[in-house]
């Protein structure tokens, strides 16, 4: 044991035993019934001491602090309907994967091609291949919680279908998925047979977009679909983090305990141990293609710093080779927080500009 490991423990050590210590002094002054000191210390003990220790041990709640796919947002949800949720022009349908998962998928129309299918008795193959009409499509790769119908990834599908076909799904045991071991890796081979599957079909450029933890798995998907040749136009992250270390202290299972003495030995490092890594600041590095981030000053589930973090680690890892960098915030007065950019009237433009300098650098690369 280290020198460093020790002084560590003996700092915990001390901070751990302010509570006990300071209930125990208000007991002997009489301040406090031994009855409440007894609550006190009952409920620092279960509180801060039974749960980050079965945290630390039960990969299950780790794995539900991650991917929170427990959430299903909203309730009795209709994926079959998704006009009832103003989303019309909308095909629901399932994709198997290679390793024979069912994803539920929404296939939005661009806004200006809704009338022309609305009514239509296409069948779901038929409708797919509107796919290949030559407009632009993006694949929106949502974050933990919810599923694909949650009304704020409705809202940006309503921004996003202004300029593009929309293809929105659910990851393995979200919305109507197939219930299948959840991990990083499994979630990241879904994201590479859709993009994959899309881009079979599609004749136009394709766009990928993800949100929160979804950041972190496209980027990962992208980089390891290039060693085999497959690339998408460009890459759109919202609200990322640069890595679960750092992020794990936000969650909303794990928030309440990370001032701890014991947060990283009971919360942090398990879960490292345990391949939560989402290193999306390593990946990053390998994803040469143009790339935006937007994130929003006042998000307080991923900090604004995480994803600008996230930036300097692009702008120090990649070359001008690899596709351009950009980073667009967003004011802290406009109360955007995590999950509302989609409301900012500037995001058609950014995103427009971003599609056209993407298309630009992809046509002048494949020049060279």
């Amino acid at each position: 044991m280290s020198s460093n490991t020790i002084y560590n423990l003996y700092v915990n050590l001390i901070f751990g035993s302010v509570v006990p210590t300071v209930s125990l002094l208000l007991y002997l002054q009489d301040i406090v019934s031994f009855a409440a000191f007894q609550l006190i210390l009952l409920f620092f003990f279960l509180i801060f001491i039974c749960f980050p220790l079965t945290y630390k041990f039960c990969y299950s709640l780790q794995r539900a602090a991650v991917f929170l796919n427990f959430k299903n947002i909203p309730l009795n949800p209709d994926y079959h309907h998704p006009a009832k949720y103003g989303l019309e022009g909308t095909r629901n349908y399932y994709v198997t994967t290679d390793d024979d998962v069912k994803l539920g998928v929404w296939q939005l129309l661009p806004e200006q091609e809704v009338g022309n299918y609305e009514n239509s008795s296409f069948d779901d193959e038929q409708f797919q291949n509107l796919l290949s009409d030559g407009k632009n499509v993006i694949i929106y790769n949502h974050g933990n919680g919810g599923c694909r119908l949650t009304d704020h990834r409705i809202q940006l599908y309503k921004v996003l279908r202004q300029q593009f076909h929309v293809i929105a799904y659910d990851y393995r045991n979200y919305g109507d998925s197939s219930d299948r071991e959840l991990s990083e890796d499994n979630v990241v081979q879904d994201i590479m047979y859709m993009i994959k599957w899309v881009k079979s079909k599609a004749k136009g450029h394709v766009f990928v977009w993800g949100h929160s933890l979804g950041t972190s798995l496209s980027t990962q998907a992208l980089a390891r679909l290039q060693t085999s040749g497959t690339r998408v136009t460009g890459l759109i992250l919202e609200s990322p983090f640069n890595n679960m270390r750092e992020e794990i202290s936000e969650f909303p299972l794990t928030r309440w305990f990370k001032h701890l003495p014991w947060f990283a030995f009971t919360v942090v490092d398990p879960m490292q141990e345990n391949n939560f890594l989402f290193k999306t600041d390593v990946h990053i590095c390998h994803v040469d293609l143009p790339i935006i981030i937007l994130h929003a000053e006042d998000d307080n589930v991923v900090p604004y710093r995480l994803g600008y973090k996230l930036y300097e680690a692009a702008l120090k890892c990649k070359s001008e080779k690899d596709g351009s960098i950009q980073f667009k915030s967003f004011e802290e007065n406009l109360h955007y927080g995590h999950k509302y950019i989609y409301k900012d009237e500037r995001l058609p433009n950014i995103i427009s500009n971003f599609v056209l300098e993407a298309i630009k650098e992809t046509r002048k690369k494949s020049k060279n």
